[in-house]
């Protein structure tokens, strides 16, 4: 009975014990256990899989934390406040999003941002010097070449690039012999519906646009009034 009695005191004692430094390990390691936890979680909502991103859009670098997976376009709209390109169909079909990437048209929806570091990248809203328009902005302005204007933006830098195109010898799908591009002065109607097929005008201000490419050649505008043709109804004999 003595053993026994013993037996239990000291199993007590050892739990007690036991039970003791348990508590004060834990009060000793809550406070660096929080503080990781904290740092841990403030370094995944500052930075979840972000990567350092330097962009020359017009001209201005800009450094930006992006996610692989952002597109140019929603980095230029959401994070640098450039609205001019517009989200059309999100999808490379309208060409509301076209840009301009080392002289050359790209539709911006389909190109991701961190691919874009060391090219020069030009929206809408840097073709002008300062209150001086583009020529093909003015252009688009005095053939009336757009309406609602939401896809004048991709529609312009299109166009800009299409002169420059022209200008270095590229022919088209309806060039007629690829041994002698087409020039400036002579580009064809047919040649300048080719070369801006890829934007789409849902208002069909497509004769505005061909018009505004033409005065930005040199070439003659032709005249906006239309004719019509009106036949009188012949009346049939009984």
């Amino acid at each position: 009975m003595q053993h026994k009695k013993k037996r239990v005191e000291k199993t007590s004692r050892r739990g007690f014990l036991g039970q003791a430094l348990t508590a004060a390990g834990t009060a000793i390691a809550a406070p660096s256990l929080l503080n990781q936890a904290t740092t841990a979680k403030d370094a995944s909502q500052s930075n979840p899989g972000e990567m350092n991103v330097k962009l020359t859009v017009n001209g201005k670098q800009q450094t930006l934390d992006l996610e692989p997976r952002v597109t140019l376009l929603d980095a230029l709209r959401d994070r640098l406040g450039l609205v001019g390109s517009k989200k059309g169909c999100d999808h490379g079909q309208c060409g509301a999003c076209t840009v301009l990437i080392d002289g050359q048209r790209v539709y911006s929806c389909l190109a991701l941002a961190v691919m874009q570091e060391g090219k020069a990248i030009i929206t809408i809203e840097g073709l002008a010097k300062g209150d001086t328009l583009h020529p093909v902005q003015a252009a688009f302005i005095d053939n009336d070449g757009f309406q609602c204007g939401y896809c004048t933006p991709g529609q312009i830098c299109a166009s800009v690039a299409l002169l420059d195109e022209v200008k270095q010898g590229c022919a088209s799908v309806v060039t007629p012999d690829l041994a002698r591009p087409p020039q400036l002065a002579e580009l064809s109607e047919a040649e300048i519906k080719e070369r801006l097929s890829g934007n789409l005008c849902r208002c069909s201000a497509y004769n505005g646009i061909v018009a505004a490419v033409q005065q930005a050649t040199g070439q003659k505008v032709p005249s906006p009034a239309a004719t019509v043709m009106v036949n009188e109804p012949q009346e049939t004999p009984v």
